[in-house]
């Protein structure tokens, strides 16, 4: 597909997660390249952590920073979830939900053609209505948790809807084929308050979902026909709208700080040290804190794995968070020179792409499965939260992935379970299924041409999205 006749001016508007601010920047990247005008908005705090931005795409990407309203129970300069413990969360939707007035006087004053937005930003729809901006509700929740989530109550369809976490543990009933893909009890169990029930203070993640699916004129999800195209046709039969997948927005660098550079000289010392595809890698993203109990099992575990690993470990959400967890005593030095612990930035790409590296153990986070892909390094999945559980169902579905044996109703695993998962994955014959579907993967999820093909795609629908609007 050619150029655009026109050149565009996209908004985008991300929930306050890196998990979806991410995939938004990524995005706004691809579209910025082609010479068309993002609007990147979120806090201040968020867009001054964002990676560098490549200097030739500065003239396209502005970024718009609209403080937080400060409101009761919110940490102080807590502008991401990353800055604050599980159940403040709440908090930060309820103070986005105050950026309706300062978004509305942006998308009357700059008149973008079309604005991404983001679930907990539902209400966007209603805004943009108002001065004839098409809108486009990007999820970065893969396909499978699209129509998983299912059908808006009441539109399109006739299906009862769920209300126990039971319910969620099953293939849904608008799931025209066989899958394993669903929740775990202990998975949907420790989302349930949020994410499906609510409170008077809030409304649930699911109602954002639902709303700004309902309302949005079209959906992007972060998938690509290649990987999931059922769960594709699930969700544009379920919502009666158009559906375009994104790609898989595999992550893009560009450094010029030299702190984060002497801190990667540091590690690639050691991983140099170490022998060719012998280190498991361990990171549950940004925002997974293990318990206590968590913190116990997965240590013992990796040093009863025999391995050396690097582990990148979230010991405290936010300066708010006072539930303290500590390693086993004497974990440290009986693991020296074979293991490190770091509970600091790590540089996750340049290490992965580090051959001593043979395997990533981590929560299956999208963006983190992604970049496990981009450098063919096969997966031990441990879930924690949101959407984990069916992305890890699905990996393991495809046989992409492997997951600990956990107690489908607490979640409880053990030191046993940790270190036979890791070396099955990263030694063993019979784990040679995952190391060699990962590889695989990698020309479904790293393909730029089919990338690129992805983001003419959108772009071609809002030029003529907008035409006929007018």
């Amino acid at each position: 597909m050619g150029e655009q006749s026109k050149k565009l001016h996209i908004a985008v508007f991300p929930w306050l997660a890196f998990g979806h601010m991410i995939p938004y920047f990524e995005l706004s990247k691809l579209i910025a390249q082609k010479g068309h005008k993002i609007s990147f908005i979120s806090t201040p705090r968020n867009i001054d952590r964002l990676p560098k931005l490549p200097p030739n795409l500065a003239p396209f990407l502005n970024f718009v920073k609209i403080p937080l309203p400060h409101i009761e129970n919110l940490p102080k300069n807590a502008e991401a979830t990353i800055d604050l413990p599980y159940e403040q969360v709440k908090y930060l939707k309820i103070a986005q939900d105050g950026f309706k007035e300062p978004i509305a006087k942006f998308l009357e004053d700059s008149a973008p053609d079309c604005i991404f937005f983001d679930f907990a930003c539902y209400w966007i729809p209603s805004i943009a209505s108002k001065f004839n901006i098409p809108t486009a509700y990007f999820s970065i929740f893969i396909a499978a948790s699209m129509g998983y989530i299912g059908p808006v109550p009441g539109v399109n369809s006739d299906y009862e809807i769920r209300t126990t976490p039971e319910e969620y543990t099953v293939t849904p009933k608008w799931v025209p084929f066989e899958t394993t893909v669903a929740f775990k009890f202990f998975e949907i169990s420790r989302i349930f308050e949020a994410s499906v029930k609510g409170d008077e203070e809030n409304v649930s993640d699911i109602f954002r979902i639902y709303k700004a699916i309902e309302h949005s004129d079209f959906l992007l999800v972060r998938s690509c026909s290649e990987f999931e195209p059922e769960w594709l046709k699930v969700v544009g039969d379920i919502h009666r709208k158009p559906v375009f997948p994104v790609g898989q927005l595999p992550k893009t660098t560009y450094e010029d700080d030299n702190t984060k550079i002497d801190a990667w000289t540091e590690i690639k010392l050691w991983l140099d040290e170490q022998e060719k595809g012998k280190v498991i890698y361990v990171a549950f993203g940004s925002e997974a804190k293990p318990s206590q109990n968590e913190l116990i099992e997965l240590s013992l575990g990796l040093e009863l794995s025999g391995l050396p690993f690097f582990w990148v470990l979230i010991n405290k959400r936010g300066e708010s968070d006072d539930e303290l967890i500590q390693l086993p005593e004497g974990f440290e030095e009986r693991t020296k020179g074979r293991g490190i612990v770091c509970t600091s930035w790590a540089p996750q790409l340049k290490i992965l792409s580090h051959n001593s590296v043979g395997g990533f153990f981590t929560h299956s986070g999208w963006s983190s499965v992604v970049e496990a892909i981009q450098f063919e390094k096969p997966l031990v999945l441990l879930t924690f939260s949101s959407d984990q559980g069916i992305n890890a169902t699905l990996l393991e579905e495809k046989k992409m992935a492997y997951l600990i044996p956990r107690d489908d109703r607490d979640g409880s695993f053990t030191r046993d379970s940790v270190a036979e998962s890791v070396s099955l994955v990263l030694v063993e014959k019979q784990g040679e299924i995952y190391r060699e579907k990962i590889k695989e993967a990698k020309n479904i999820f790293c393909d730029e041409r089919r990338q690129d093909n992805y983001v003419e795609n959108i772009l071609s629908y809002v030029q003529n999205y907008k035409k006929t609007k007018i």
